[in-house]
């Protein structure tokens, strides 16, 4: 497990991560959104070691992997910014990773590159941006680490290989309980991939939550009566209601609670219209990030 506990990380005036606390469980899809500047880069620089904090500590599995430089092997990095060494290719790579990672298997990534279909002796520098992050993923996951950064994910790849890796990253979350801390500005690319999600904002988390937890605490309601009625209807029941909008004689509710509860209380009401809907992720987090006092768009985008 990573505990991280009052982080901060300062460069020169600038501030990019400020006390910042969180867990993340062994055996988990963890995703952190956030604009550009948020932190979420730092974040991962500073779990792998490359940098190191100027308050607050990291621990893996109870180890500072800063004092403890030797445990580094258990953990792999992909950048933004990928840097391969000049004139090399995949297998010349292979190579130069195994000799940095003891558990590096050659098998596997013999395999995952004719999965992926690439050229193993072809030079990286005559691939395309998407082919070149689909070799940093194939050389990482073949080094067999227990806890696997990604960050921006799949920036420049084609929705076919984003499938694909996917269910190369479930495949080792089952098989091998691998850890996986992936970076996006997106929430929609995460939605489907990760089990808790953190929305990080001027080095700080904001907001963070289950996935799973996240999408069912909150769901939409469109419901009508007969005559002229108003939000204080719903407020004389147990019905929270975090947003109320009314069109005509249809009213659209976000509610917070449980979905059968919540559709008993309104059928008592002789609805002529109901129904329950969900909501996208990121709507879910729209609402949320409203009850905590934050614009949503001033802070993912």
């Amino acid at each position: 497990m990573i505990k991280i506990e009052g982080i901060t990380k300062k460069f020169d005036k600038f501030t990019a991560l400020s006390n910042l606390n969180c867990e993340i469980q062994d055996g988990c899809i963890y995703g952190l959104v956030g604009s550009n500047g948020a932190g979420k880069s730092t974040l991962l620089r500073l779990i792998m070691g490359i940098y190191t904090p100027d308050e607050g500590h990291i621990l893996i599995d109870d180890v500072d992997v800063h004092k403890h430089p030797e445990s580094k092997d258990r953990l792999i990095f992909i950048p933004d910014e990928l840097f391969f060494i000049p004139q090399a290719n995949m297998k010349s790579m292979a190579k130069f990773y195994a000799n940095m990672y003891p558990k590096f298997d050659m098998e596997r990534f013999a395999h995952l590159t004719e999965v992926f279909g690439l050229d193993p002796k072809k030079k990286l520098n005559a691939f395309s941006k998407g082919m070149r992050r689909q070799a940093a993923i194939i050389l990482s996951l073949s080094c067999m680490a227990d806890y696997v950064f990604l960050d921006e994910t799949f920036d420049g790849i084609d929705p076919v290989i984003r499938n694909l890796i996917k269910k190369v990253i479930y495949a080792d979350v089952c098989e091998r309980k691998t850890t996986f801390v992936l970076t996006s500005h997106s929430l929609r690319e995460l939605e489907d991939t990760c089990d808790q999600l953190a929305l990080l904002h001027k080095g700080g988390i904001v907001f963070e939550s289950n996935v799973e937890n996240l999408k069912t605490s909150l769901f939409k309601v469109q419901v009508a009566f007969h005559g002229e009625y108003d939000k204080s209807v719903f407020d004389k029941t147990e019905i929270e209601t975090v947003s109320f909008q009314k069109h005509g004689s249809v009213s659209v509710l976000i509610v917070r609670g449980d979905r059968e509860k919540t559709a008993k209380l309104i059928q008592e009401m002789n609805p002529v219209l109901f129904e329950i809907l969900p909501l996208s992720l990121e709507e879910v987090f729209v609402y949320e990030m409203d009850a905590l006092g934050y614009e949503f768009n001033d802070v993912i985008i």
